[in-house]
Formats: C-alpha cells, structure tokens, sequence
C-alpha cells in the first residue's frame, strides 16, 4: 500500500547526482516513508529539521512549489463534500500510481498503430473462431487497444458502482460511533470525518485502480464488464508483459487473451439480465457487510488531525465482516457462483475454439485459470477495502459443468440456460455437474408428460389444436 495515504506526497523526483543524491536525500529526511506519509517533515521526527520552529519542522523539506501543492490537496480533501467516496481524487491517485509505473520497471505508454491494429485484427479473428463455440452472437461492436491510464478512465463509473455501497456503511458509522450528545456539538467534526473518510476511500481505490491498470490485460479480467458496453478492449503492454516468460509466441498470446474478452463481450451483450443479476449479487453481499465499530470507536477516540493517516491504517487492517447470517451466506454464495458461471463459461467457450487452432492452449489456459485462482495485489487491495474478493471460487467446477451441458445438448442446449437466471446451475449444481444435466432432463420430461395427461383428461380436447393454432396467430 502507499506510504503517501491520502495523496499528498508528489511522485519523488530523480537526484542529480544519482544513487548519491538519493542516499544524502535519505539521510536529511527527504522524501517519502512509513514515517512520513505527506511527503514533507513532522514536528520533531524524520525529515522534520527541528522542533524549535514548528512551521519550519513541518514545511522546512519542502520548496515553495511543492508546498503549495501540499497545500492544495489539503485543501481539496477537506472541501469535499461529494458521496461516500472522493472520485476526483480517485482518478488523481490511480492516474499518479499509472505514471510511477509497474514493479518490473515498464512505464505506460501511448498506444502506437501497429498496436491498434495488431488487437482489432486479433479480436476480429477470435470473434470468427467463437462462431463454432457457442450461439451467442458477437457481442464487440468495436475493438480498442488501450494504455494503463486510458483503462483507468474507462472503469472508474464501474468502481463507483462496486464501492459506493460500502463506502456508504463505512461513513454512516463513522458518525454513529460518536455519542448522541457530542453529535449535535460536533458539526463541524462530523462534516470534516466525512471528508477524511471519502479522500480516504478515494486514496485507496485511486491506488488499488492505477496498481491493477498494471496488471489487466482487458476489460473483462475480473469477470465483470468494467468497460463500455460493445467495446473489446486490450492493454498491448500488460499483454507484452504477460507472455514474457511463457515461451509462447506474442502473436498466440495475444490472440488467445482476444479470444476470452470476445468471449465475455458475447454473454454480457446477449443475456441483457446478466449484468445488473451480478452488480445486484455485489450490492446485495455489501448490504449484509458490518463494520467493526468497536475497532473504529478507538480510532475516532483518538483521532488526532495532525495524524490522520490512522484512519487509513484502520482501512488497510480491515474493518469489514460479512455478517454470520443465512441472508448473507446465500447472498455470498449466489455472488461466487455467478462470477464462477461466468467465468467457467468463458474459460470452456475459449477453450473449445482454440483448442483445435492453437498448440500453446492447454499451457495458456491452465496460466489463467491460476491467474484468476490467486489474484493479485490489487485484487487483495479491494478485498480489504469492501470485504468482497471478486475471484470466481469454483471456475473449474463451473468449466467441467458447461463441458459436460455441451455434451449432452449441444451448443445451443447449453447456451439457452442463459435465458433466465433462474435455469442456471446452483452452487450444490456445481458439486455434482452430471447430475444437473440428468435432472433437468428428468425435468422437462415429467413436463412434458404431466402437460400431455392435463390435454389427454381435457374435455375440450378435440379443440386443442384449433385453439393452439388460434394462440399462433394471436403471438
């Protein structure tokens, strides 16, 4: 996590003189550190020239420039007074954390032509390929190569609409935990916690967006759709990165990631429920998400303004619990189910079409699959942050499933569970995928034979077909 919580510290410029100039920069307190979160010196303590002058303690390290610019964030954290999460300062965070660039050293960049077109080709190709995979029409009215930061602009919205909730929890019982008589006196402390709270979300959700723009390569890697609907998107140099070590060559590695946003852009376009089933699967697991008030009350019990990185302390420790309720393990488990459905779809649709067409399939789907098992720090980040890890738990459960409905239906029989989400797999479906299939074959027959005894015992029965054909030309 960032040693510079709520933004205040500017990206640290390269000395002069090299690794010397950073060294002397250490040693006099410059810079930034657990110890010195703002980026500038605290009365007293590292990088604080002295306790004599407290403004000169607190200011000293820092030029005219950067302290006015220290200055204005503070100001902007503390005028907020937008929801439960500073966005503006989200993007700020998430755009500077793109800047500073990967762990492996590589830096955004901008998109070139030859990028641009090497993704619409790819995804042009996938899309012909998933046409002997599955029913589902193509759902990418375009493909788009985008940058890090370019991903960061287009699935804010969507973040907004995953962590709003909680945020919302989380500021509500930041004023609850304050007693009734010192709320009505404290006003202004209260307006002034709601700012803290939403640079504090903001800061992290900036920080956790811009570090997972490192690691994505499209908009669909989390199994929902954080991009504009319609629009295929990859990331050239999160690609680039990701084949590195594989020994797989770029061009198959590409073209098999086109084939799993290509994929996804066909459900979430052609199962119009799918979307708001899962956002409302998200919203219903936060509503049953609690706060650890005992953990928050010390805090605010403490709070100190000069120390205000405490309550991001308290955020990064975790202050959320699923409530232990029935509710909430049904609300859990319909959430893990449909983004393993989702994903397991996927996965099977992919591996059907590139089987037959790509040698390093099997190797790029067991790469994946690992992928999206473990997650990454991001992924942890937003896990902390709303209590919620958006990992599709049983993926391979739900693959074996959609493999074995394709066996005994075909394409179309499996893709039509789709229609309603009421004819999909449960999550008991998912232990035992043979017998879903069986059963609800079983199913349709014994609703077929009772419809068939209700026509026999009928008396109107030698009208039926006349009023069948009637029905037909009503619709």
């Amino acid at each position: 996590m960032s040693d510079t919580p709520f933004g205040f510290g500017l990206p640290p410029e390269e000395p002069e003189n090299g690794d010397e100039g950073k060294k002397k920069d250490q040693e006099s307190g410059g810079g930034q550190g657990p110890d010195n979160p703002f980026g500038f010196g605290l009365p007293g303590g590292p990088g604080g020239p002295g306790g004599d002058n407290p403004l000169a303690a607190m200011f000293g390290s820092l030029n005219p420039n950067d302290l006015g610019a220290a200055f204005q964030q503070l100001g902007q954290m503390l005028s907020y007074e937008g929801g439960p999460v500073n966005w503006d300062m989200a993007k700020q965070i998430a755009r500077q954390t793109v800047s500073q660039g990967t762990g492996d050293g590589t830096k955004d960049s901008s998109i070139g032509p030859a990028e641009r077109t090497a993704v619409e080709e790819a995804v042009r190709l996938a899309d012909l390929w998933l046409d002997d995979a599955t029913s589902l029409p193509s759902g990418a009215g375009s493909a788009v190569a985008w940058s890090r930061a370019e991903w960061v602009e287009a699935t804010l919205p969507v973040w907004k609409e995953l962590v709003d909730p909680v945020a919302e929890r989380v500021g509500a019982a930041m004023g609850d935990v304050l007693p009734e008589e010192m709320q009505a006196m404290a006003g202004p402390l209260l307006g002034m916690m709601r700012s803290m709270g939403g640079a504090m979300f903001g800061t992290q959700i900036g920080q956790a967006v811009g570090v997972l723009a490192g690691e994505v390569v499209g908009s669909t890697d989390i199994g929902l759709p954080l991009g504009p609907a319609g629009r295929a998107a990859l990331l050239p140099l999160n690609i680039e990165s990701f084949g590195k070590d594989l020994g797989i060559a770029q061009e198959e590695v590409r073209l098999y990631l086109a084939l799993r946003e290509a994929a996804h852009q066909r459900l979430f376009a052609h199962v119009p429920w799918l979307r708001s089933h899962l956002f409302g699967a998200v919203e219903g697991y936060a509503r049953g998400i609690k706060v650890d008030t005992a953990k928050l009350e010390d805090v605010v019990g403490q709070f100190d303004p000069q120390n205000p990185e405490e309550l991001q302390q308290a955020l990064q420790q975790g202050m959320f619990q699923p409530e232990d309720t029935p509710e909430q393990k049904a609300a859990l488990a319909r959430l893990e189910t449909a983004l393993a459905l989702v994903e397991g779809w996927v996965d099977a649709v992919v591996h059907a079409a590139a089987k037959p067409r790509l040698s390093s399939a099997d190797a790029l789907r067991e790469t994946l699959r690992r992928r999206r098992a473990t997650g990454g720090p991001a992924e942890q980040t937003f896990a902390t942050l709303i209590g919620l890890e958006l990992r599709p738990r049983r993926l391979r459960d739900a693959s074996r499933l959609w493999a074995s409905l394709t066996d005994a239906r075909g394409v179309d029989g499996r893709d039509g569970l789709w229609a309603h989400p009421d004819m999909l797999p449960t999550a008991s479906d998912l232990d035992d995928p043979d017998g879903f299939v069986h059963r609800e074959q079983l199913d349709f027959s014994e609703l077929d034979k009772m419809l068939g005894e209700a026509a026999d015992g009928s008396a109107e029965k030698p009208n039926l077909k006349k009023d069948e054909d009637k029905g037909d030309d009503d619709q």
